[in-house]
């Protein structure tokens, strides 16, 4: 008679079967958070290209701007590992105590930090042209995100968990 092991989401498997055949792409969460981080990404040329009328490309490996990549994919992870192993697992915990830092950090610290990246420049900008500082590489200023770009990308993360809990579903 076969022995049967249950592998730690609950599937049976026979004794003979390897828990290892799964393949990278077999993990939702993870697949999830990174189709969230390179949707997100890709939405900010959109979205430039609207607000600005240009296209630039190098919005997909840039940071700041709508929507939050870091936000989509924390959330993202976070759902799909809530919608994957239940709210009640301590992996669901962790990730969502990681998705409020990465987002808090994202409208908090590292907007001001980008807003002081702002004003930094505009001082040496107007520094007279012998002053040691005058021809210092600018600061990169676009770091953070304003409470709606993470809140965008927040959703965009929900959604992408969510439809592609319902894929694997089927």
């Amino acid at each position: 008679m076969d022995e049967v092991v249950v592998a730690n989401d609950g599937r049976s498997l026979s004794a003979g079967s390897p828990i290892h055949s799964y393949s990278l792409f077999s993990n939702y969460p993870l697949m999830a958070a990174l189709l969230s981080f390179a949707l997100a990404q890709s939405l900010k040329i959109l979205t430039t290209w609207y607000k600005e009328k240009r296209w630039d490309a190098k919005r997909l490996l840039g940071s700041g701007g709508m929507p939050s990549s870091h936000s989509a994919s924390v959330t993202a992870l976070a759902a799909a590992i809530g919608f994957h192993d239940g709210p009640g697992g301590s992996s669901f915990a962790i990730s969502l105590v990681l998705a409020c830092v990465v987002m808090y950090d994202a409208f908090g610290v590292r907007l001001h930090a980008g807003r002081q990246a702002e004003v930094l420049n505009q001082i040496v900008f107007e520094l007279p042209a012998e002053h040691p500082l005058a021809d210092t590489r600018p600061l990169r200023e676009p770091l953070g995100h304003t409470p709606p770009q993470v809140a965008a990308g927040a959703a965009l993360g929900f959604i992408i968990a969510y439809f592609l809990h319902l894929l694997a579903k089927l």
